[in-house]
Formats: structure tokens, sequence, C-alpha cells
């Protein structure tokens, strides 16, 4: 997609980012693979897709949630990096995503058990950039929706592959009955979800890097204020008639994109990305919403938080991992009590 026709609710505007980079605003770049399952060289079969991820990323964290609600998580296989990237020790270069499981969390003082070799390729590659390398890129991110059969990647923009994954989960293999199945991006709420999605992309998901990853105090401040102003628009829209969720009595991508966010507020955000006006526990609606979207089936086992604090703290000055917050609980804990609010 060129930086003309950028859609804000799934990238961010690359207008001026040099210049707006070097006076300290975080800006976000553009993913580069952007085909799609149905295509004609990629169609949807059962056990051809893999996914390559980082449980820390709240952009993998998309692609997770939409696997395992979708009922995919035997269709579409599955590769775990270590949630710290490599130190300036690496034989290859620091700051880069890692398939290696015996690497041992400061955390927790051993190795995180979800973590993976690479799989899919047959290479055993150990950095995603070799998997970006053998197709002549450069780029290093993850999710990597990747097609085994082929040896290519399909994709790398979190916001598509969600939608690919929704469209095509009866052809792709899903184990959960069409009828029984959520459906992600219905047709008679198409709007309302594209609206939802540019404010939580915007001052949300991309709204706490912006806060957390900007050296310029003013572009810190906005951020601040649009993503506690948001939250606040939130907390008014399911409180106003007690919905469940964002756009009613279904499950869909606004709640799937806002939830890996605000699964990371508290544990997380509040102190390293400098969001400490509030937590999410502050906010009774929102609260309980993310405690329902916790309980659906395989939203847990799509995450972890011990992934998510040795992620971003790890990646602090001084590499230590706070142990909090415990209370009115521990995370995740809390989130299976939604009387806390």
């Amino acid at each position: 997609m060129s930086d003309h026709s950028t859609d804000t609710s799934k990238e961010e505007s690359q207008a001026n980012s040099h210049q707006r980079r070097l006076k300290g605003e975080f800006v976000r770049g553009v993913s580069g693979f952007r085909h799609s399952i149905g295509d004609a060289d990629f169609p949807a079969e059962p056990n051809r897709y893999h996914l390559f991820v980082a449980f820390n990323c709240p952009w993998c964290h998309r692609a997770t949630l939409a696997r395992n609600v979708l009922g995919l998580q035997y269709a579409v296989s599955l590769d775990v990096a270590f949630p710290s990237r490599t130190d300036e020790t690496d034989p290859v270069a620091p700051n880069l995503w890692e398939f290696n499981p015996s690497r041992v969390s400061t955390l927790t003082g051993a190795a995180l058990p979800e973590c993976t070799t690479e799989t899919a390729t047959g290479k055993s590659y150990r950095l995603a950039k070799e998997i970006y390398a053998a197709e002549g890129s450069s780029e290093g991110s993850v999710p990597i929706l990747f097609d085994k059969k082929t040896q290519r990647i399909v994709n790398n923009e979190s916001a598509e592959i969600i939608r690919m994954l929704n469209t095509h989960a009866k052809a792709l293999g899903s184990n959960i009955q069409e009828d029984a199945r959520w459906n992600l991006y219905p047709a008679s709420l198409e709007s309302d979800i594209e609206k939802l999605n540019d404010k939580i992309y915007s001052n949300i998901n991309n709204g706490a890097y912006k806060a957390g990853f900007s050296s310029d105090q003013a572009v810190y401040a906005t951020a601040f204020r649009n993503y506690f102003d948001t939250l606040a628009e939130l907390e008014s829209l399911l409180a106003s008639d007690q919905r469940p969720f964002l756009t009613g009595d279904r499950f869909t991508e606004a709640d799937l994109r806002l939830y890996p966010t605000l699964f990371r507020h508290d544990p997380v955000y509040y102190l390293r990305m400098k969001l400490n006006a509030a937590k999410i526990l502050d906010y009774p609606h929102l609260w309980r919403w993310l405690c329902r979207v916790y309980a659906l089936p395989g939203v847990e086992q799509s995450n972890s938080l011990d992934h998510c604090k040795q992620g971003y703290f790890g990646r602090s000055w001084n590499n230590v991992v706070p142990l909090g917050p415990i209370h009115p609980m521990t995370y995740p804990e809390a989130y299976g009590h939604p009387e806390l609010a």
C-alpha cells in the first residue's frame, strides 16, 4: 500500500516521517507484504499456513486471538519468539526477534515454555529477519503469515491477517461449526466496526506507543490525552445500554483489536508507557468488558503476561522487570474477577 492511500485504521501516515522522528515522535512503519489468503497463489486450505509471532507484541496478539477464537489452533501452526529481542552480544545484530526456547527470562529465572524454535521453513532459522531475507526483504517484524507450501510470506500486516482468517475460517479448517463461530466482521456492522477501528488504532493501539516511545513532551502529552479521552468514550459507549461488546451483543473485530492494549494496560502500559492517569480497573464497564473477553474460549491461551512484562521492561535501561501489580489482585488472575471494578 502506498503512502498516498493509507488506511488510518490499520497503519500510520508516513508523511514527513523522517522529520517527525528527528523531532522525537514515534512513527510506526508500514508492512511490506500484503498478499491475501484467497489470492490465486494462496488458496484457503487447512494446515497450509503458519504464524510467526511474539507474545509480548500487541499486533501479534491480534493474530493469535483471531486464530484461537475462530477455532484455527490446529489448522494454522504457530511459532513463538522470545519476548526480548537480541542484544549487542548477538553475532548478527541487536534488536532482532529470535526463535530460541532456551533463553532465560529475567522475570521467571527460567525458559518461557511457550517459546519455540522456527518450524515452518525447514531451515530452522533462528531470526525472523532470516525469513524475510530468504525473500530478499530487509524487514524483520512480526507477525508473519507464512505459506508452508510455497515457502513464501503471505502478509505481515496484522489488521489484514485477522480479516483474512475470519473470512476463510471454514476453508482453513476451523474446528468450530459455522453457526457457533464468531463472525468478526459481519456485513450489518461494518460501518460501526470501521469507525471504532479507526479511533482505537489511532488513539489506543498506536497511541500507547506514541505516548511511551516518543521523546518529545508535547507529542507524549497529546497521545496521553487522546488515549484517556478515548477510554472515557468507550466506557460511556458500553455504559449507554449495558452492551456486552463494543457494537452490541456480538464480539467483533473492534473488540479483538482493542483487547491486546487493554490487556497490557494495568500491568505494563500504566508504568512502561507512562499512561498513569488511570487503570482499566478504574473504568467499571471497560473492566467488565475486559474480563468478559478474557473469559471467551481460547482468549486466555492466546497470550502470556510473563512475555509482555519481559518484552517491555526487558528493553528498559536496566532490564529489571517489575513484580506488580499485586493489589487488589495479581494479574492476569484479576481478569477472572469482573466484580473488582
